[in-house]
């Protein structure tokens, strides 16, 4: 069967607006299946999420997951349980692989969302691309694209949301055999996925930045 993920979303344990229960309820209201909070070098919104997704069986079920920031730049981990990270891409990759879990560049070719660049090609051991991001320019999601091709690695879409609005706008389809994370890292490795490639409306997109500028005020306050 075919679902709907978004697995690169972020909440208030790093830079979101909302909460990892909010996440969930919205995440529900926008028809998916499966997510990841991938909180900035942090798996603590997505543990939350999880344990409360187990309480309430109608809601999407959550990928462990982080967005670790990498020597070379930003990296999707999604895993069963959480993990200590290095941040050589190399030992990443390993200590990750050995772990379980999966390794997914972040937006590779946004240079002003630390993408990893042409890094990208000097790795091996990727599970996926972030082909799609909708928060990064049409250019730099073209070049993810182009990449997954050339490398023959899968590619993901997702909406790197930090409000609520912006979830789901992006997501992957995820062919599944049942709705599990053994399922679903399955799907990806397996390369049965098909990126839906969006971009927030106007309205949404000035939410977006109204929430940065809040966020620069916050963290000035003493």
């Amino acid at each position: 069967m075919w679902i709907k993920a978004d697995m690169h979303i972020h909440s208030t344990h790093s830079d979101g607006r909302a909460s990892p229960k909010d996440i969930l309820l919205y995440a529900m209201y926008r028809e998916l299946k499966v997510i990841s909070i991938t909180d900035h070098d942090t798996f603590q919104g997505s543990v939350v999420a999880s344990r409360y997704a187990r309480e309430k069986k109608e809601l999407p079920l959550v990928i462990i997951g982080s967005e670790v920031r990498s020597e070379r730049g930003d990296i999707l981990l999604y895993c069963f349980e959480p993990i200590d990270f290095p941040r050589k891409i190399d030992q990443l990759i390993d200590y990750a692989h050995e772990n379980n879990c999966l390794v997914v560049p972040a937006h590779p070719f946004d240079a002003f969302r630390a993408g990893i660049g042409e890094a990208l090609y000097e790795y091996s051991g990727w599970d996926g691309v972030e082909v799609w991001n909708s928060s990064s320019s049409l250019g730099a999601n073209k070049k993810a694209i182009r990449a997954s091709r050339e490398l023959g690695l899968p590619g993901l879409a997702n909406s790197d949301a930090h409000i609520p609005d912006y979830i789901g706008v992006a997501y992957t389809l995820l062919d599944v055999e049942e709705l599990s994370v053994e399922a679903v890292f399955k799907a990806i490795k397996n390369n049965r996925v098909r990126p839906y490639f969006g971009y927030p409306p106007f309205k949404v997109f000035l939410k977006r930045i109204a929430w940065s500028i809040e966020r620069l005020f916050m963290k000035k306050k003493p």
